[in-house]
Formats: structure tokens, C-alpha cells, sequence
């Protein structure tokens, strides 16, 4: 006798009828002593109780990534405000109707921009046609994205048309941010802690490919590369797609120059522009010491 408990037992199918009636009829969930303690979110969202939600944001992904056999990914960061070319040209023709000289001024970048969309595309494609190709599971690499709009709706996208999963990791914000419909509907996660957020990202990339982005990107990129710096993370390939995106944006020779960063700091990464070169580099033979995987987890 293991204990387990049923989704389905009396108890808990009383307690989250209680919950849902109070929460059709708007009613403020009080506390309640009888209410059984991880059936009660007035018990669960309190402060003292952040550290067991810490660990549920850890573990619900980590048990269904484990289930689904998956335990290398690319991840791929990027805008969520690039759209597909054929959306932004949609916008231009409109733009030029209507004779705005700012809105048409936005749409042409948009149109600039969705060039990036399509390659986040062709590269989520790629990844997912290689990787079913592989023989082994030591060889194969799942896409892996925040799971928005964007950038990441077209990596995931890329991998649905090539037949393959992919992984979303959405993040609740004030702004609703909806997961994208190419996410494999299995491993499409929401996180509330963006913190937990990123160690989903890292703990099992094989590398991870940053395209045109805002804070988001940035925030994420950093992350990365402070983890690896810091001997954290084991170095992965870190690729800037968009070169004249990033070295126009960061100047690393600057932190060099004034002493911030070491010269070698920037042997972490390298500029890019070419999804073949990058699935090429993705795909090479495996370290026979790791079974495929160049990456361990942060501690």
C-alpha cells in the first residue's frame, strides 16, 4: 500500500467543488482549517509557503520532461514582437493604403524584422528534422522556447511542421502572455517565478540561440552567460544570430577595454547568420565521456 492519492477521491472532488463554487460566485477564499492543505490555494499562496511553490514550478515540469524521455534541448530566445513575413507584409500593403508616414515607417521595420522570424522557423525545422533522424536519444535535441509570441512562436512552429515536440516555458505576466499553438500541448508549462523559469532553460540545453530581442532576451542571455562565466553551467554553444543586431547592441570589446569582462569571456560566444552553420555545429559527434551531452545542471 503506497498511499497514493487519487485525482479522483471523494475528499479532494469535495474540496475543489468547494473552490470552484466560491470562486463562480466571486467570493474571497477565507481560511479554513478543514480544507485540505494542497487542496487550498489560500494556504499555498501564502509567503510563509514560497518555498513549496519553488519546488512545485521545479518539479511539475521536470516529472513530464522525464516522462516524455526528453533530456537535450536548443533554446532559442528572441522578440516576441517579430511576426512572420507574410503577416508583415500584410501590414505594409496596409500601411501604404492608408499613407501614415509613422505607421508606414513601423511597418517596414516590422517587414525588416520578420526576416528573424523566419529564420527562429527554418532553425526550430531543422533542429526537430535532425534530431528524429538520430539514432539514438543521446543525439537528439528538442526545441526549447519561452513558449510567447515571436521569436519563439516561430521555433516552435518550425519544430510542429517538421513533425516533432517542442517545449514552451510561458511565464504569467499582467499582460497575459498566451502560449503559442505550436507548443507540443503536453509540454506547454506556465511558471509564475521566472527564476525557476530560467533553470527549466538551462538544465538541459545543449546550446542555446539568441536572436534579435528586447529586456526579455537580454535578461535571459546574461543569465546564461554569468552561469557559465561563474562556472555555474558547463559552457554550451551560444550563438547571437544577428550580427549586426548584437554588435551594434553590446559592445564587448568596450568591456574588455575597460576591464569589466576578460578577453576570454568572449570565447562563450559567437555571431551568426547562417542556420546551416548552426545546425551544422549543432549535430557534430558525441563526447563518448557524456553520452552525447556536453551540459550538466547548475548546482
Amino acid at each position: 500500500m503506497d498511499g497514493a492519492i487519487q485525482p479522483g477521491q471523494a475528499g479532494l472532488l469535495d474540496a475543489w467543488a468547494s473552490l470552484s463554487g466560491q470562486a463562480a460566485a466571486d467570493v474571497a477564499l477565507a481560511p479554513d482549517a478543514q480544507r485540505l492543505a494542497f487542496a487550498d490555494p489560500e494556504f499555498l499562496l501564502r509567503r510563509e509557503t514560497r518555498g513549496l511553490r519553488f519546488q512545485l514550478e521545479l518539479l511539475k515540469p521536470e516529472l513530464a520532461l522525464q516522462a516524455a524521455g526528453i533530456d537535450h534541448t536548443v533554446v532559442i530566445f528572441g522578440s516576441a514582437r517579430c511576426c512572420s513575413t507574410e503577416q508583415a507584409a500584410a501590414e505594409l500593403a496596409q500601411a501604404q493604403q492608408q499613407g501614415n508616414p509613422q505607421a508606414l515607417a513601423q511597418a517596414e521595420q516590422r517587414h525588416r524584422m520578420s526576416a528573424y522570424y523566419e529564420a527562429a522557423r527554418a532553425l526550430g525545422r531543422g533542429i526537430t528534422e535532425k534530431s528524429l533522424a538520430q539514432p539514438t536519444a543521446a543525439n537528439r535535441r528538442v526545441v526549447c522556447t519561452g513558449g510567447g509570441p515571436g521569436i519563439m512562436e516561430a521555433a516552435n512552429r518550425g519544430a510542429h511542421e517538421a513533425g516533432g515536440p517542442s517545449i514552451g516555458l510561458n511565464i504569467a505576466l499582467p499582460h497575459e502572455q498566451h502560449p503559442n499553438p505550436y507548443i507540443t500541448p503536453a509540454l506547454s508549462f506556465q511558471f509564475h517565478y521566472f527564476a525557476l523559469r530560467k533553470m527549466h532553460f538551462v538544465m538541459r540545453a545543449q546550446a542555446l540561440v539568441a536572436f534579435p530581442g528586447g529586456f526579455g532576451t537580454l535578461d535571459e542571455l546574461f543569465e546564461i552567460l554569468t552561469l557559465v562565466q561563474c562556472r555555474k553551467a558547463s559552457p554550451v554553444p551560444i550563438y547571437l544570430y544577428g550580427s549586426a543586431y548584437w554588435k551594434r547592441l553590446l559592445d564587448f570589446d568596450f568591456m574588455v577595454e575597460q576591464g569589466t569582462i576578460s578577453a576570454q569571456d568572449k570565447d562563450w560566444f559567437c555571431y551568426t547568420d547562417s542556420v546551416p552553420d548552426v545546425l551544422d555545429q549543432l549535430f557534430v559527434t558525441p563526447n563518448k565521456e557524456t553520452g552525447g551531452s556536453t551540459k550538466s545542471p547548475p548546482a
